[in-house]
Protein backbone atom coordinates (compact mmCIF):
# COMPACT_ATOMS: atom_id res chain seq x y z
CA UNK A 1 0.00 0.00 0.00
CA UNK A 2 0.80 3.72 0.30
CA UNK A 3 2.56 5.33 2.89
CA UNK A 4 1.44 9.59 3.74
CA UNK A 5 3.75 10.44 1.60
CA UNK A 6 2.56 8.46 -1.50
CA UNK A 7 5.35 6.06 -2.14
CA UNK A 8 4.54 2.08 -2.60
CA UNK A 9 5.82 0.27 0.41
CA UNK A 10 5.89 -3.33 1.24
CA UNK A 11 6.53 -2.92 5.12
CA UNK A 12 3.60 -2.54 7.03
CA UNK A 13 5.54 -0.73 10.04
CA UNK A 14 7.41 2.17 8.30
CA UNK A 15 7.50 2.71 4.73
CA UNK A 16 10.87 1.03 3.14
CA UNK A 17 11.14 4.19 1.08
CA UNK A 18 11.04 6.80 2.72
CA UNK A 19 11.13 5.62 6.41
CA UNK A 20 8.00 7.60 7.93
CA UNK A 21 5.39 5.92 10.00
CA UNK A 22 2.98 3.44 8.16
CA UNK A 23 -0.91 4.43 9.10
CA UNK A 24 -2.51 1.87 11.72
CA UNK A 25 -4.12 -1.28 10.24
CA UNK A 26 -1.57 -1.52 6.52
CA UNK A 27 -0.77 -4.10 5.23
CA UNK A 28 2.15 -5.02 2.74
CA UNK A 29 1.80 -4.17 -0.59
CA UNK A 30 1.44 -7.63 -2.44
CA UNK A 31 4.25 -8.57 -5.32
CA UNK A 32 2.87 -9.29 -8.72
CA UNK A 33 2.74 -12.51 -10.01
CA UNK A 34 5.88 -14.40 -11.66
CA UNK A 35 5.09 -14.55 -15.30
CA UNK A 36 4.54 -18.19 -16.56
CA UNK A 37 7.96 -19.48 -17.20
CA UNK A 38 8.25 -20.60 -21.38
CA UNK A 39 7.89 -24.15 -22.15
CA UNK A 40 11.05 -25.97 -22.55
CA UNK A 41 12.41 -29.04 -24.24
CA UNK A 42 14.37 -31.34 -22.04
CA UNK A 43 17.87 -32.35 -23.20
CA UNK A 44 17.91 -36.27 -23.85
CA UNK A 45 21.33 -36.41 -22.89
CA UNK A 46 21.61 -34.31 -19.62
CA UNK A 47 18.18 -33.28 -18.60
CA UNK A 48 18.72 -29.31 -18.87
CA UNK A 49 15.68 -27.46 -19.78
CA UNK A 50 16.30 -26.08 -23.11
CA UNK A 51 13.99 -23.27 -25.12
CA UNK A 52 11.83 -24.80 -27.49
CA UNK A 53 13.55 -23.48 -30.98
CA UNK A 54 17.09 -23.80 -29.37
CA UNK A 55 19.26 -25.86 -31.96
CA UNK A 56 21.69 -27.70 -29.16
CA UNK A 57 21.63 -27.64 -25.46
CA UNK A 58 22.83 -24.46 -23.53
CA UNK A 59 24.48 -27.33 -20.62
CA UNK A 60 26.02 -29.72 -22.56
CA UNK A 61 25.93 -28.55 -26.43
CA UNK A 62 24.10 -31.59 -27.72
CA UNK A 63 23.14 -31.16 -30.74
CA UNK A 64 18.89 -31.35 -31.53
CA UNK A 65 19.27 -31.09 -35.20
CA UNK A 66 21.26 -34.32 -35.89
CA UNK A 67 21.10 -36.01 -32.15
CA UNK A 68 24.83 -36.12 -31.20
CA UNK A 69 27.02 -34.26 -29.07
CA UNK A 70 29.79 -31.60 -30.09
CA UNK A 71 33.08 -32.16 -30.89
CA UNK A 72 35.15 -31.88 -27.76
CA UNK A 73 36.56 -28.24 -27.27
CA UNK A 74 40.03 -27.16 -28.07
CA UNK A 75 40.72 -25.48 -24.92
CA UNK A 76 44.59 -26.30 -24.19
CA UNK A 77 44.19 -29.10 -21.31
CA UNK A 78 46.50 -28.73 -18.28
CA UNK A 79 47.95 -31.84 -18.56
CA UNK A 80 49.18 -33.56 -21.87
CA UNK A 81 46.28 -35.03 -23.65
CA UNK A 82 45.45 -37.00 -27.38
CA UNK A 83 45.11 -35.11 -30.50
CA UNK A 84 41.94 -34.31 -31.42
CA UNK A 85 42.03 -36.58 -34.38
CA UNK A 86 38.74 -38.59 -34.27
CA UNK A 87 35.14 -37.13 -34.91
CA UNK A 88 32.78 -38.56 -32.05
CA UNK A 89 30.02 -37.68 -34.15
CA UNK A 90 27.81 -40.29 -35.70
CA UNK A 91 29.35 -41.73 -39.13
CA UNK A 92 27.25 -41.21 -42.34
CA UNK A 93 25.14 -43.58 -43.71
CA UNK A 94 25.18 -42.32 -47.53
CA UNK A 95 28.43 -40.43 -49.40
CA UNK A 96 28.85 -36.63 -49.49
CA UNK A 97 31.76 -34.78 -50.06
CA UNK A 98 33.07 -31.73 -49.89
CA UNK A 99 34.56 -29.52 -53.14
CA UNK A 100 37.31 -27.11 -51.69
CA UNK A 101 38.28 -24.58 -54.27
CA UNK A 102 40.80 -21.74 -54.65
CA UNK A 103 38.14 -18.85 -56.04
CA UNK A 104 39.73 -15.62 -57.08
CA UNK A 105 36.85 -13.41 -57.58
CA UNK A 106 36.56 -14.11 -53.49
CA UNK A 107 40.15 -13.71 -53.18
CA UNK A 108 39.36 -10.21 -54.95
CA UNK A 109 36.71 -9.19 -52.66
CA UNK A 110 38.39 -9.65 -49.77
CA UNK A 111 41.67 -7.71 -50.98
CA UNK A 112 43.69 -10.49 -49.90
CA UNK A 113 47.69 -9.46 -49.86
CA UNK A 114 48.93 -13.24 -49.97
CA UNK A 115 49.73 -14.12 -53.21
CA UNK A 116 47.05 -16.01 -54.85
CA UNK A 117 47.66 -20.03 -55.49
CA UNK A 118 46.71 -21.37 -58.88
CA UNK A 119 43.22 -22.41 -58.48
CA UNK A 120 43.34 -25.41 -60.36
CA UNK A 121 41.06 -28.80 -59.80
CA UNK A 122 39.12 -28.69 -56.52
CA UNK A 123 40.01 -30.66 -53.76
CA UNK A 124 37.46 -33.04 -53.24
CA UNK A 125 37.14 -33.97 -49.26
CA UNK A 126 35.02 -37.23 -48.24
CA UNK A 127 32.51 -36.19 -45.16
CA UNK A 128 32.21 -38.93 -42.96
CA UNK A 129 30.40 -37.82 -39.96
CA UNK A 130 26.77 -36.02 -39.21
CA UNK A 131 29.51 -33.41 -37.81
CA UNK A 132 32.42 -31.77 -39.42
CA UNK A 133 34.96 -29.24 -38.22
CA UNK A 134 36.62 -26.59 -40.50
CA UNK A 135 39.69 -24.68 -39.48
CA UNK A 136 43.44 -24.88 -39.42
CA UNK A 137 45.48 -27.66 -38.12
CA UNK A 138 47.45 -26.77 -34.72
CA UNK A 139 49.38 -29.37 -33.32
CA UNK A 140 50.15 -27.16 -29.65
CA UNK A 141 46.08 -26.67 -29.53
CA UNK A 142 44.97 -30.23 -30.53
CA UNK A 143 43.18 -28.97 -33.64
CA UNK A 144 42.69 -32.13 -36.51
CA UNK A 145 40.01 -29.97 -38.94
CA UNK A 146 37.77 -32.53 -41.10
CA UNK A 147 38.44 -29.98 -43.44
CA UNK A 148 42.11 -28.46 -43.54
CA UNK A 149 42.38 -25.37 -44.47
CA UNK A 150 46.35 -24.61 -43.37
CA UNK A 151 47.15 -22.93 -46.04
CA UNK A 152 44.41 -20.29 -45.95
CA UNK A 153 45.78 -17.64 -43.46
CA UNK A 154 42.37 -16.29 -43.25
CA UNK A 155 40.54 -19.72 -41.67
CA UNK A 156 41.03 -19.81 -37.78
CA UNK A 157 41.64 -22.62 -35.92
CA UNK A 158 38.25 -24.25 -35.74
CA UNK A 159 36.30 -22.02 -37.93
CA UNK A 160 32.87 -23.34 -38.68
CA UNK A 161 30.88 -27.05 -38.55
CA UNK A 162 29.31 -28.36 -41.09
CA UNK A 163 26.15 -30.26 -39.41
CA UNK A 164 23.70 -33.05 -41.17
CA UNK A 165 20.35 -34.60 -40.41
CA UNK A 166 21.70 -37.43 -43.71
CA UNK A 167 19.85 -35.25 -46.44
CA UNK A 168 20.51 -31.67 -45.52
CA UNK A 169 23.35 -29.61 -44.71
CA UNK A 170 23.75 -26.35 -41.98
CA UNK A 171 26.79 -24.32 -41.33
CA UNK A 172 27.53 -22.53 -37.68
CA UNK A 173 29.97 -20.29 -37.65
CA UNK A 174 32.38 -20.80 -34.35
CA UNK A 175 33.23 -17.17 -34.01
CA UNK A 176 35.86 -17.17 -36.45
CA UNK A 177 37.66 -13.68 -37.21
CA UNK A 178 36.78 -13.23 -40.67
CA UNK A 179 33.54 -15.29 -40.79
CA UNK A 180 31.58 -17.39 -42.70
CA UNK A 181 29.64 -16.56 -46.00
CA UNK A 182 26.65 -18.62 -47.71
CA UNK A 183 25.69 -17.60 -51.59
CA UNK A 184 24.11 -19.11 -54.44
CA UNK A 185 25.82 -20.50 -57.35
CA UNK A 186 24.43 -17.75 -59.98
CA UNK A 187 24.35 -14.96 -56.82
CA UNK A 188 26.57 -12.53 -56.29
CA UNK A 189 29.22 -13.08 -53.78
CA UNK A 190 27.30 -12.71 -50.26
CA UNK A 191 28.19 -9.55 -47.91
CA UNK A 192 26.49 -10.77 -45.11
CA UNK A 193 28.33 -13.57 -42.66
CA UNK A 194 26.54 -16.51 -40.87
CA UNK A 195 25.80 -14.96 -37.27
CA UNK A 196 28.54 -16.81 -35.12
CA UNK A 197 26.49 -19.47 -33.36
CA UNK A 198 23.75 -19.71 -35.50
CA UNK A 199 23.15 -22.26 -37.56
CA UNK A 200 21.91 -21.57 -41.49
CA UNK A 201 20.93 -24.09 -44.02
CA UNK A 202 23.34 -24.63 -47.09
CA UNK A 203 20.74 -26.29 -49.82
CA UNK A 204 21.93 -27.56 -53.12
CA UNK A 205 24.35 -25.47 -55.27
CA UNK A 206 25.14 -23.25 -52.55
CA UNK A 207 28.99 -21.92 -51.63
CA UNK A 208 30.37 -21.53 -48.25
CA UNK A 209 33.07 -18.53 -48.68
CA UNK A 210 35.41 -18.60 -45.87
CA UNK A 211 38.93 -16.94 -45.43
CA UNK A 212 40.87 -14.78 -47.78
CA UNK A 213 39.66 -17.11 -51.34
CA UNK A 214 37.98 -20.74 -49.93
CA UNK A 215 35.10 -21.52 -51.53
CA UNK A 216 32.89 -24.80 -50.35
CA UNK A 217 30.19 -27.15 -52.26
CA UNK A 218 28.97 -29.66 -50.52
CA UNK A 219 27.53 -32.77 -52.65
CA UNK A 220 26.14 -36.01 -53.08
CA UNK A 221 29.35 -38.70 -53.92
CA UNK A 222 29.76 -39.40 -57.06
CA UNK A 223 29.96 -43.61 -57.46
CA UNK A 224 33.01 -44.82 -56.36
CA UNK A 225 34.15 -41.50 -55.36
CA UNK A 226 34.10 -42.14 -51.47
Amino acid sequence: MKCPAGHDSTASDYCDVCGVAMPAGASPATAPPEPAAPAATECPSCSAANSKDALFCEACGYDFTTGSMPRRADTPPAAPAAADTGNISPALSTGWVAEVWIDPDWYADRGGTDQLPSPGLPDVVPLKNTSILIGRASKSRNITPDIDLSSDTGISRRHAQLTTDGSRWWVEDLGSSNGTYVGGAVDALPKTPVAAGQKQEVKTGDRIYLGARTRIVVRKAAPGEV
